[in-house]
């Protein structure tokens, strides 16, 4: 096959995955009794991200860690300002407080703390464990965060047989792995066809490719009114996105890339954030998802001149 049906392969692989895993591990929050805005921020978002993170630990494993780079830095402003964007044109969301004052900031400072390891040109194993602590201490706030509202979710427990919810957590996760692997093998064979740069392949046609758990859940959490699961997955995606993926991406391998090219990923990554940072009622107004598809563009049309050059 070549490089496209691969990738085609790949991205259906990622949608079937995503869609199972995060069924089955919202069934197992639920299980555990957490509200939907964490489920949303840590167990839907490491599901979402799963085909990041397989497209991380396979490109660094072949050689080729600037796939990986591009691909959870362009997957961040593509949850952002493509898929958060066609959420809020269909409503306004409103973001629950706890989110605003845990997420958000994390979110934020993502892209700035890639940015400063960055400036000696290379993410190393250092920089990568240093990442790797920074996720650390943003996950435990939202363990305790999911402790302390533990009680106020005991309605929101589901009907669902275990034996179910943890072959829905199997097979999803098989499909995404696979789905990581078959990305991977499409985008380089796109890239060398065309001759495109490996970091510019990972941050367009693989991140929206790895996007696509995102974007259904999304946008089914938007329609089925469940804004604050879909805010929340897409924050912690970012998350997982910025200083997971990329950590373990640099930890099997270094990442060396142009820092023009990272610069641009970096500074669009924290605008479309601060773009959907809601007003003191914690409201995010539709008419930001219109602005954001206008910053979406923006990035596209400065990727591919960046190519050009």
């Amino acid at each position: 096959m070549n490089g496209f049906s691969v990738l085609f392969l790949g991205i259906v692989c990622a949608g079937v995955g995503g869609e199972l895993f995060v069924r089955g591990a919202v069934g197992l929050g639920r299980w555990a009794r957490i509200s939907p805005g964490i489920i949303g921020a840590t167990v839907a978002a490491f599901a979402t991200s799963s085909p990041e993170l397989s497209v991380a630990i396979s490109s660094a494993l072949a050689g080729t860690p600037q796939i990986a780079l591009g691909d959870a830095l362009g997957s961040n402003v593509v949850n952002v300002a493509l898929i958060l964007a066609l959420a809020l044109v269909i409503s306004g969301i409103q973001c629950p407080h706890d989110s605003v004052k845990r997420d958000f900031p994390v979110a934020l400072l993502t892209p700035v703390i890639t940015g400063v390891l960055f400036l000696d040109g290379e993410l190393s194993r250092l920089d990568g464990l240093l990442m790797l602590a920074a996720f650390a201490v943003w996950l435990i706030a939202a363990i305790v965060e999911a402790r302390r509202q533990k009680s106020a979710a005991g309605t929101l427990l589901a009907e669902h047989r275990r034996m179910l919810i943890v072959l829905s957590c199997i097979f999803g996760l098989a499909f995404l792995v696979a789905a990581g692997s078959l990305i991977v093998a499409g985008a380089k064979g796109i890239a060398r066809s065309f001759g495109i740069d490996e970091f510019i392949t990972g941050a367009t046609i693989v991140a929206v490719g790895t996007s696509a758990p995102e974007l259904a859940t999304a946008v089914i959490a938007k329609l089925r009114g469940h804004d604050e699961v879909g805010l929340g997955t897409i924050l912690g995606s970012n998350i997982f996105n910025g200083i997971l993926v990329v950590a373990v991406a640099a930890i099997i391998h270094p990442i060396t890339v142009a820092w023009r090219e990272v610069a641009v990923a970096l500074v669009f990554g924290f605008v479309v954030v601060v773009f959907i940072y809601p007003n003191r009622t914690g409201f995010i107004e539709r008419r930001r998802g219109i602005l954001l598809l206008v910053l979406y563009a923006t990035w596209l049309a400065s990727i591919l001149q960046q190519q050009a050059a």
